[in-house]
């Protein structure tokens, strides 16, 4: 069944507020087989009619999103009721509980209020447990003089909207998609091997599974590979996936690789620590982000300039002028001087240049060494070349870093 999703407030298209319903409701819709093929936003205007007359026909299921409040510009419930051609009708239990709730919270009653009483004749009533306006649903061809998809009237704060999503709106839908519908999605994230390598590796053998659809997207870092289809064309692609990509895996589902990282080392009872210069503490920001990482988390020491190198860890100031600090050396006593300062049993470092100055034609602007000491065996360091803006560039050297641990935890 093909779903649409319109979204109304000019808000939105006035960057005033990000929509956060697309991804709610798809994620929800998707076990039952169905899948947005269209999202529209638009202005509390006239358009909302248009749009809704021009997506009737090219949808089964149509999710309408906010303008049911009580004033002047919320006007979605009556270009739904005019597309259709409904009378609006006002619900007295509606209307009675709106003074009721209005009451017991001590606001006062004005005039336009009553509005978010009135229904679509028809319409099915959507309770609103989290606010005032609630949402309905029309089922397909309601008037039989308009075709029409089944249509669903939601409201548009996120925190009104999903309970009722959840509560009212799925039951509806498990009803109306047939079971045969259903389909299963998996992940695959992998760090550290470009998206194109990926493509290459697994891409021409997923896709001669009938019924498979294989995407992929990229971010800094990493590649999550996604598989679409029915259980056992899934098992397939999962076959080919797994052998053929291996330990560069590191979740198959959406756990971070810091997240990893962090139930790695809780389960082999492990701690870590980290020197930083060019990331600036952005791998201990990201560790410290995961609930439980105070089991596992010692310390993080931000060394940017050469001499807070020299005083928080005692590296020699002789090995920077000798070497430089963006260096192997440098990087190898960073690494080795915080895991003996903290204590842990592993510790990751960085030294780089992220520019946009800064670089020479020995060490160009995006390169980056990166530590890794441990109780045994030695201290790895790997260099890195990432020629990126300097977010990029930081976020690229954590997971570069991160990826050196989890392979050394997992014994790879």
């Amino acid at each position: 069944m093909r779903a649409a999703l319109i979204n109304t407030g000019t808000e939105l298209l006035l960057g005033d507020v990000q929509d956060a319903h697309l991804a709610f409701i798809a994620r929800e819709i998707f076990p039952l087989g169905l899948r947005i093929e269209e999202r529209r936003t638009v202005p509390d205007t006239e358009a909302i009619r248009h749009t809704l007359t021009e997506l009737f026909p090219g949808c089964e299921i149509l999710f309408v999103t906010g303008g049911l409040g009580p004033t002047s510009d919320d006007i979605t419930r009556e270009m739904v009721a005019e597309s259709l051609g409904l009378e609006l009708r006002q619900d007295p239990e509606l209307l009675s509980s709106l003074r009721r709730r209005l009451r017991i919270r001590g606001i006062k009653w004005a005039a336009g209020i009553a509005r978010q009483s009135d229904v679509p004749a028809g319409a099915r009533i959507l309770p609103n447990e989290n606010g005032s306006a609630p949402g309905f649903y029309l089922k397909a061809n309601v008037n039989p003089r308009i075709p029409s998809p089944h249509v669903f009237v939601l409201p548009g704060p996120p925190r009104e909207l999903q309970p009722m999503f959840q509560k009212y709106v799925m039951p509806i839908l498990r009803s109306l998609v047939p079971p045969s519908a259903l389909l299963e999605r998996r992940l695959y994230r992998i760090a550290g091997v470009g998206e194109s390598v990926v493509e290459e590796a697994i891409g021409e053998k997923v896709l001669a599974i009938p019924g498979i659809e294989l995407g992929y997207c990229a971010r800094p870092g990493e590649v999550e590979v996604r598989i679409i289809g029915r259980a056992e064309a899934i098992e397939q692609a999962d076959a080919i996936i797994g052998s053929t990509l291996g330990v560069a895996i590191f979740s198959i589902a959406d756990g971070t690789l810091e997240e990893v990282i962090v139930k790695l080392l809780t389960k082999s009872n492990q701690t870590l620590a980290t020197a930083e210069s060019c990331t600036g503490g952005l791998i201990a920001n990201r560790i410290t982000n995961v609930p439980g990482a105070s089991k596992i988390f010692l310390a993080g020491y931000v060394c940017y300039a050469n001499r807070a190198k020299t005083d928080m860890l005692d590296v020699d100031p002789k090995l920077i002028e000798a070497h430089g600090a963006v260096s192997d050396p440098v990087a190898r006593a960073l690494a080795e001087r915080a895991r003996s300062r903290a204590e842990s049993d592993h510790a990751l470092a960085t030294t780089g240049i992220a520019g946009p100055t800064g670089g020479s034609p020995e060490k160009p602007v995006g390169t980056v060494y990166v530590g890794l000491a441990s109780a045994e065996p030695k201290t790895i360091v790997k260099k890195f070349f990432f020629p990126t803006d300097r977010e990029t560039f930081k976020q690229l050297a954590a997971q570069a870093a991160f990826e050196m641990l989890r392979r050394k935890l997992i014994k790879e």
